[in-house]
C-alpha cells in the first residue's frame, strides 16, 4: 500500500511553477501600466500648465486692448465735438454772408433821389463785405480742419474695428483654453473618484459589516458611540482601533494619488438636537467641533499628513432623521469621513 501511494503520487501534475510564471507576469504588467499612467500624468500636468500661462497671457492682452478702446472712443467723442463748434462757426459765417448779399440788393434798388441813403448802404456794405472776407478766410480754415477731423475720425474707427477684431479673436482663443481646461480639470475630477471609490473599497474591507458604520452617498458615517461616551470628546480606545485602521489606508492611498490632486479628508462632527452645556462645552457647536479635531489629531499622529486633514463642527444643524426620538438621536449622532478635493 505505501508503494502504491508513491506511485500516485509521482503521476500528480505540479502547478506551483505555472503560478509562479502567471504571477510575474501580472506584475510585470501592473508596473508597465503604473509607469504608463506616471508618464502620461507628467504630460498632463505640464499641459494644463502651459494652459494657465497661456490664459494669463491672453487676459492681460485683453485688459491692454479694452483701455486702448477706451481711449479711442474718448478721442472720437472729442473730435465729434469738435465738428460740432466748426459747423456752428460755418453757420453764422453763412448767416453773415446772407446779411451783407440783402445789402447789396438793397443798394441796387435805391433810386437817384436817395443820394443819402445809397451812401449810407455803401458804407454798410463795405463793412459787411470785409466782414464777409474775414468769413470766408474762416469758411475755408474750417473746411479744412473739418476734412482733417473726419481724416481722423475714418482712422479712429479703421482702429477700433481692428481692436475689436483683436479683441473677438482674442475671446475665442480664451473660450477654446477654457473649454480644454474645463476638460483637464474634469479629469481630475475622475481620478479622484477613482481613488475615492478605491478608498472606500478598502474601507469596507477592512471594517466589515458592522451595523454602527453605514455609507451615505460619497460619505462613510460613523455612530458618535464608536469612538466617544456622551458629551465627551475624549476618543475611546475602540475608537482609536477603528482609526489605527483607517490611518494604515490613508497613508498607503497617499502614496498612490499623485501630488497634483489636492485632496483631502474631511472629518465632520455631528450631535443630536438636544442642547448641551456642560463645563467643558457650553454648546453643540464646541462638542462636534471637538470630537472632529480629536479624530484629525489622532489620525496625524498615526502619521496622516495635515494637510490632508480637515475638521468641521456642525452641532444638530445637519440631521439625518428629524424625527423626535432616541432612535433618530442615536442616528444623528455621528461623525462623517468624506475624500473631497480642497
Amino acid at each position: 500500500m505505501p508503494l502504491a501511494r508513491g506511485r500516485r503520487n509521482d503521476r500528480g501534475f505540479d502547478y506551483w511553477p505555472g503560478f509562479v510564471d502567471a504571477l510575474s507576469t501580472l506584475i510585470l504588467a501592473i508596473v508597465f501600466l503604473l509607469s504608463i499612467f506616471g508618464i502620461v500624468q507628467f504630460f498632463l500636468t505640464q499641459e494644463v500648465s502651459g494652459k494657465d500661462k497661456a490664459l494669463e497671457r491672453l487676459n492681460a492682452q485683453i485688459a491692454q486692448l479694452n483701455d486702448l478702446l477706451s481711449l479711442e472712443k474718448l478721442g472720437k467723442l472729442n473730435l465729434d465735438d469738435q465738428v460740432s463748434q466748426l459747423r456752428a462757426g460755418l453757420a453764422a459765417a453763412e448767416g453773415e454772408r446772407d446779411r451783407a448779399k440783402a445789402l447789396y440788393d438793397g443798394i441796387a434798388a435805391v433810386g437817384p433821389g436817395d443820394t443819402g441813403r445809397a451812401v449810407e448802404l455803401g458804407k454798410s456794405l463795405d463793412s459787411e463785405k470785409q466782414i464777409s472776407a474775414r468769413s470766408l478766410a474762416q469758411i475755408e480754415v474750417l473746411n479744412q480742419q473739418i476734412s482733417a477731423l473726419r481724416r481722423q475720425l475714418a482712422a479712429l474707427e479703421e482702429a477700433l474695428d481692428t481692436s475689436e477684431k483683436r479683441d473677438r479673436e482674442s475671446q475665442g482663443r480664451i473660450a477654446d483654453l477654457g473649454s480644454r481646461l474645463n476638460v483637464a480639470l474634469a479629469q481630475r475630477v475622475q481620478e479622484l473618484s477613482r481613488y475615492r471609490s478605491e478608498f472606500f473599497g478598502r474601507l469596507r474591507a477592512i471594517l466589515g459589516n458592522r451595523p454602527d458604520v453605514r455609507i451615505v452617498g460619497d460619505r462613510f458615517v460613523f455612530q458618535s458611540e464608536v469612538f466617544f461616551d456622551t458629551g465627551k470628546a475624549d476618543l475611546l480606545p475602540e475608537g482609536r482601533s477603528e482609526l489605527d485602521k483607517l490611518g494604515a489606508a490613508l497613508a498607503d492611498l497617499d502614496k498612490k494619488i499623485p501630488n497634483e490632486i489636492a485632496w483631502v479628508l474631511r472629518v465632520d462632527g455631528h450631535t443630536d438636537v438636544r442642547p448641551i452645556n456642560s463645563p467643558q462645552f457650553k454648546s453643540n457647536w464646541e462638542l462636534s467641533s471637538a470630537r472632529a479635531i480629536s479624530v484629525v489629531q489622532y489620525l496625524a499622529s498615526l502619521g496622516v499628513s495635515p494637510q490632508r486633514l480637515v475638521a468641521a463642527g456642525f452641532a444638530e444643524f445637519q440631521p439625518l432623521d428629524p424625527a423626535a426620538n432616541d432612535d433618530a438621536y442615536k442616528r444623528n449622532r455621528r461623525i462623517e469621513l468624506k475624500l473631497t478635493e480642497r
